[in-house]
């Protein structure tokens, strides 16, 4: 008697593979572990770089000013508010 197979079954069969071995990248690592000259170099580099783009940044936003000039400019502002809204008063 034959047996019927189930249309859902798919015959395979199990390939064991090994993975390939990690390797340290070559410009990076010598074979011992140790970083090369120019890949601290590059670190070094790159922080001080987002360092000085950092500073750059903070003092271009407003939080950079000091706390006096914060004050005189909200300080000349609602003076200059109060100014127009006294000239729309008096209807100029």
């Amino acid at each position: 008697m034959t047996e019927q197979q189930d249309p859902n079954i798919i015959d395979a069969e199990i390939v064991e593979t090994t993975p390939p071995p990690v390797k340290a990248p070559e410009f990076d690592y010598t074979e011992g572990g140790v970083p090369t000259f120019d890949y601290v170099r590059d670190r070094i580099e790159n922080r001080v770089a987002t360092s000085i783009g950092a500073n750059e940044l903070a003092e271009g936003t407003p939080q950079a000013k000091t706390i006096d000039e914060q004050m005189a400019e909200r300080d000349k502002a609602g003076r200059d508010k109060l100014e127009e809204i006294r000239r729309q008063l008096r209807g100029e």
